[in-house]
């Protein structure tokens, strides 16, 4: 799997955390299945620097709920989404916020046994597609909870943002 960071003087030894609630799966180390996304990703969100580094890494997935390959940890996953969601709904009558989400399972401690998530987002860029309208194309990334189920970190690529 492949992290995605601004260009350093230095470079990483070891992945990054990602501290933002708002994010996706909650506080993490994420990564992208596929280099072609982590690649895409630095161009879009990693510009700070005005370059970009790819590490790539090995990951045990044994404890790692697999929202996209297993369909029983996809129907687990669901219905914990919509179980807080109805709930969160009927006692604010807003809609969740993902940080709320996050900040919900990382509370009430939901996933204790779960190292991690793989889990499947929907991209929304026409210009990646070669069938227009068409999200034929999974994009996978996983969020670690635990920094010790990533067993290696490399040095994959640097790229100047386009």
């Amino acid at each position: 799997m492949f992290q995605t960071q601004e260009a350093r003087a230095a470079r990483l030894t070891e992945p990054l955390l990602c501290k933002n609630r708002s994010a996706w799966l909650g506080i993490g180390y994420y990564f992208w299945d596929d280099a072609e996304d982590a690649i895409r990703w630095g161009n879009e969100a990693k510009r700070a620097t005005g370059s970009f580094d790819v590490y790539e890494s090995a990951i045990n997935c044994e404890s790692v709920l697999d929202t996209v390959f297993n369909e029983a940890h996809y129907r687990l996953w669901l219905a914990q989404i919509e179980k807080v969601g109805t709930h969160w709904y009927k006692k604010t009558g807003v809609k969740l916020t993902i940080r709320q989400l996050n900040d919900y399972f990382r509370e009430k401690a939901v996933w204790t046994e779960v190292d991690g998530v793989l889990f499947q987002d929907l991209p929304q860029n026409q210009n990646y597609l070669l069938v227009v309208e068409f999200y034929y194309r999974k994009r996978i990334q996983l969020v670690a909870f635990k920094k010790a189920i990533v067993l290696s970190f490399t040095h994959y690529s640097n790229h100047i943002c386009s």
